[in-house]
């Protein structure tokens, strides 16, 4: 019976060791994702395959940590190919303190997100942080929507120049253009320039920060 008690004690002892172990383990890992510049990337049904991926791996690459959000969470469709991403927190869920930057990209989402409060209420809120904002193609239909473009210089694809315009917008037709915290591009031809400069001017804004 003592033998038995002793075994058993131990293995209780072994447990709790194991525990604080994984317990420290865990710590860890939530202490570097802290670490790390979260970037929300924000999508819905149609988006731009290419607009959406090739940003988000390249800040990835970077050390960022980028989370998709939309209006609910599941996996929505590109429009131009196979691809789907898979919305990993609702625009409820999160707030604009949660991030450094939000990136819009094209395609049919925007018309989407566009139509949705909740959406629009989160992107507005967003904006006036003065956080980084970028938006790419169909990206800036968004921030039309949300009433934060009137007086920016901008560009976005050909196609909604009159509507940029219409909103007060000084429209370039330039792979990249940066209006205080709002960076936009047009098509993805531009995508390279378009995510080194949302790497650099969240890592600008943060260095400023610390001076």
């Amino acid at each position: 019976m003592l033998r038995g008690k002793k075994n058993w004690i131990l293995a209780l002892i072994a447990g709790f060791v194991m525990l604080s172990c994984q317990s420290e383990e865990e710590k860890t890992v939530i202490k570097e994702a802290e670490l790390k510049t979260r970037v929300a990337l924000l999508v819905a049904e149609g988006f731009h395959d290419g607009e959406a991926f090739m940003p988000m791996a390249y800040l990835i690459n970077k050390g960022y940590d980028v989370t998709v959000i939309g209006a609910e969470l599941g996996e929505v469709k590109a429009y131009n190919s196979d691809f789907t991403i898979n919305i990993e927190k609702s625009v409820a869920d999160v707030k604009p303190q949660d991030f450094e930057a939000l990136v819009l990209p094209g395609g049919q989402g925007p018309a989407i997100l566009r139509e949705d409060e909740k959406v629009i209420d989160f992107v507005r809120k967003f904006w006036e942080t003065g956080k980084v904002t970028a938006a790419i193609c169909h990206g800036p239909q968004v921030l039309i929507t949300a009433g934060v473009m009137d007086g920016k210089t901008s560009t976005g694809i050909g196609g909604i120049r009159e509507e940029l315009e219409e909103a007060g917008v000084h429209f370039k037709d330039e792979s990249v253009v940066i209006d205080d915290n709002l960076i936009t591009s047009r098509f993805p031809d531009d995508l390279y320039d378009f995510s080194k400069t949302i790497d650099q001017e969240i890592q600008r804004r943060l260095i400023n920060q610390r001076l």
